[in-house]
């Protein structure tokens, strides 16, 4: 079940792999203008999940936590309802 926020992580360095420390959070492509619909992804029981838009795959990285990922400066935000820079 999805915690009340979710993180959103953008991909603006056009990375093929960015390793994450959720497995529920919201993709949204580049950061705006460049962004694509915000769309929530969720890997359940598998340990990574691709974009359906940009294709960039999330990888679970379980040494990291919710508000960290590799490359650093894809968190977005942990805000719930919206994405703040």
């Amino acid at each position: 079940m999805a915690k009340s926020a979710i993180p959103h992580f953008a991909n603006d360095l056009g990375a093929e792999k960015i390793f994450v420390g959720v497995r529920e959070l919201q993709c949204m492509g580049a950061r705006a203008p460049f962004d694509h619909p915000h769309v929530f992804l969720d890997m359940g029981a598998d340990s990574q999940i691709l974009c359906p838009y940009c294709s960039t795959l999330f990888v679970h990285d379980p040494r990291l936590t919710e508000d960290e990922s590799d490359p650093r400066d894809c968190l977005v935000s942990v805000v719930a309802g919206h994405a703040a820079a």
